[in-house]
């Protein structure tokens, strides 16, 4: 089945990479090809996961909180965007203030301001507002869903509460795009229709857009971030989620950078003068794992026995070193890393002592189904990636049985959660994560408050431990004390086992040699207005 679904969609990415050669390049172009199978929305609610945040979000739109992309050496950090300074009410702690950028437009040329930034929370949030939109919410719920009440206070400050002392709130906001209630009336109060003609205060603006074959983007020449001025003057996106597609497209000169390049395809590319550029990223790729009752991997033993039964090193070498094994959420020189006790490894002889111990064995194997993709944001390379885990998971009595997803539907079927009645059958979710911020990387996985369709807690994963260190983690506010809280969480997460940790990504990318000007940040997101081709 991966075969067959593999070949179909190499064919449907060459079709893509066709459209998009058969055009002429206009000077200053930069070419990209994605690894999903189709533009994100381009409404300011990007979907298909955080790939569709980077090339649809952070592009045609801005954030209250942003994030520093300008080092390849130091980790991203969190600053102002389009809020300039935010803080606690000291007469209630619960309620944050949001001090707005002045000065800034919208591409249609209507002013950000604090009605902006209500209207696109009423988005999400108010089901009574004409804004409002239950596709939009599915996406932005995941920044917004710690809020409680929300006001303006006056054109360029707003108020946002939450549900008790939430010091990580404001962190969330930098996957919370602000669009334009200006063009939303224009296009006639249709969320359809503003995909068509998106307008947010981002670098780049759209200027054409065809759903699964190509978007192109124009450089935004009022953009009030000055240092952020696109160099180039256009931007393709090329949606090609075949991994081989995209290599060949590369090599070809159709496009200028790819994401994900075939693993045995380096040297090829090295020898064609291309750069393949890495980074340690913030990002990991796990199973997520049901925890219902009656699930066997409700049972810690099984749970174990999994993270025991895979050759990590081997993976990496099978992926010619694109990818660095993962022994919990984030690496082990971590300040968020712990302690645990469990140490995962590779130890294929207690993980068959131990699915004795849950039951299993050669007159009775463990049989598992898993939902994965074809490609995707943050996926790798899940096709051949997964074919390994299913022999290694062989070797030591356990039966891995896939459903093949494009990355899309895995978002839908992940947010739905173990419960849904299509889940029935399902063990577990193979969902990539960043864990750049602390919510991200523990509390949307393990706390209570968290499961679908809120957050990413597929699993049900219901622990009073883990929703006390949760509420902890919120209700502090010194770095270092919050570094020891969430080291707690990672401690726990891996002595329970409740995911089964394979990888970290490094974000490969071969890049053409007329690309000039790329960082290679420590984040999943990059920032392309600094590069050029030429």
């Amino acid at each position: 089945m991966l075969t067959r679904r593999a070949a179909l969609l190499a064919a449907t990415a060459l079709s893509f990479v066709s459209v998009g050669s058969s055009r002429a390049q206009q000077p200053s172009t930069l070419r990209i090809a994605m690894t999903l199978a189709d533009i994100p929305a381009t409404d300011g609610a990007p979907d298909q996961g955080t790939e569709g945040i980077r090339f649809m979000g952070y592009t045609l739109y801005d954030t209250l909180v942003a994030w520093d992309l300008s080092s390849a050496t130091a980790p991203a950090k969190l600053v102002p965007g389009l809020a300039t300074k935010w803080y606690q009410d000291p007469a209630d702690p619960t309620k944050w203030i949001f001090e707005l950028r002045q000065g800034v437009k919208f591409h249609d040329g209507s002013d950000f301001n604090a009605d902006a930034v209500i209207f696109s929370i009423d988005r999400a949030l108010n089901d009574k507002s004409p804004a409002f939109d239950r596709t939009g919410r599915s996406v932005l719920i995941a920044a917004l869903w710690p809020l409680i009440g929300y006001r303006k206070i006056d054109d360029y400050k707003v108020e946002l509460q939450t549900k008790g002392v939430d010091t990580i709130m404001p962190s969330l906001l930098n996957r919370f795009p602000i669009s334009s209630p200006a063009n939303f009336e224009k296009v006639g109060r249709d969320w359809q229709a503003y995909r068509k003609s998106p307008s947010g205060t981002g670098p780049w603006k759209m200027k054409a857009w065809t759903p699964r074959e190509r978007a192109e983007l124009e450089r935004n020449n009022d953009y009030w971030d000055k240092a952020r001025l696109p160099r180039s003057e256009r931007m393709v996106l090329l949606p090609i989620p075949d991994v081989s597609t995209r290599t060949a497209a590369l090599l070809s000169g159709r496009v200028d950078w790819i994401e994900a390049p075939a693993p045995d395809s380096l040297d090829k590319l090295r020898a064609g003068g291309c750069k393949i550029e890495t980074n340690a990223i913030p990002h990991m790729w796990p199973y997520t794992l049901s925890m219902l009752p009656g699930a066997p991997t409700a049972d810690i033993r099984v749970r174990k026995a999994l993270n025991l039964a895979v050759d990590r090193d081997a993976m990496v070498k099978l992926l010619n070193g694109l990818a660095a094994p993962a022994v919990g959420c984030v690496p082990a020189d971590h300040p968020w890393f712990g302690n645990p006790t469990f140490k995962i490894r590779y130890d294929p002889a207690e993980a068959k002592k131990l699915l004795a111990e849950a039951g299993y064995g050669p007159q009775k194997r463990l049989k598992l189904k898993v939902a994965i993709s074809t490609s995707g944001s943050g996926q790798m390379y899940p096709l051949i990636m997964n074919e390994f885990i299913q022999q290694q998971f062989a070797e030591v009595g356990v039966d891995l049985e896939f459903q093949v997803m494009d990355w899309n539907a895995l978002l839908n079927f992940m947010r739905q959660g173990a419960k849904a009645p299509e889940a029935a059958t399902f063990s577990a979710i193979n969902v990539s994560w960043n864990t750049m911020d602390p919510h991200n990387a523990f509390m949307r996985f393990v706390d209570s408050q968290q499961v679908p369709p809120r957050g990413s807690n597929w699993g049900y994963i219901n622990d009073p431990e883990f929703d006390k260190l949760a509420a902890e983690a919120r209700s502090t506010a010194d770095p270092a004390e919050l570094d020891k809280v969430l080291a707690k969480i990672n401690t726990r997460m891996v002595d329970q086992a409740v995911f089964v940790w394979f990888v970290h990504d490094v974000w490969p990318n071969a890049i053409s040699s007329k690309v000039k000007g790329y960082v290679h940040p420590k984040s999943w997101y990059v920032d392309f207005s600094p590069v050029t081709v030429g």
